[in-house]
């Protein structure tokens, strides 16, 4: 089934889950190894421009992702979950979105501080919306540090949560992500 039912997600938005965490988690290994390129190195080039390409194509997925969680069933929490649960598991998804979209736009600044483009492989150009700015860079590089390591960070104890769930708690939190067969309802 594409779209979401009141029990599980739908093919699209664990699809673009799971994009979403493959490309958060590979631009920051990626942002990671590029941090000691030295200018001699083949990836001194490459690494950036490749990070920036995903980066923006991982903004056009999160947009999509945001608009179809808007028009789309919601499923159900578990039945076994706690209030605070509910409460907490609703603060982290809009931590997280909003760490990504703020990681995003703060490396979108970095890549057009000199009032240059992006381009995005070979694709497309997304333009700079300031000419140069003075300082912009750096501003929005330690931005782009602490927002980067925070999402990591959350999206590792969303993680770690949806393990509990699945082998403590044995609901269907986690199931129901991944596309499986769901556990009976106990």
């Amino acid at each position: 089934m594409l779209t979401n039912s009141p029990s599980r997600y739908g093919f699209v938005s664990i699809t673009m889950h799971w994009l979403a965490a493959i490309a958060i988690y590979g631009l920051f290994g990626l942002g990671l190894y590029m941090t000691d390129l030295t200018y001699y190195d083949a990836w001194y080039n490459k690494g950036p421009d490749l990070h920036r390409s995903i980066g923006i194509l991982l903004f056009i997925i999160m947009v999509a992702r945001w608009i179809w969680k808007l028009s789309n069933t919601r499923p159900d929490p578990e039945p076994n979950l706690k209030r605070w649960e509910i409460t907490l598991s609703g603060w982290t998804h809009s931590a997280l979105y909003l760490l990504v979209f703020l990681a995003i736009i703060s490396g979108y600044l970095i890549s057009t501080a000199k009032g240059s483009s992006v381009a995005v492989f070979d694709w497309f150009k997304v333009p700079a919306l300031f000419n140069q700015v003075s300082g912009m860079e750096d501003i929005a590089g330690k931005f782009h540090y602490y927002l980067s390591w925070s999402l990591v960070l959350l999206s590792a104890l969303h993680f770690l949560a949806s393990i509990k769930h699945h082998l403590i708690d044995r609901d269907n939190t986690l199931t129901r992500m991944l596309g499986g067969k769901q556990r009976n309802k106990q």
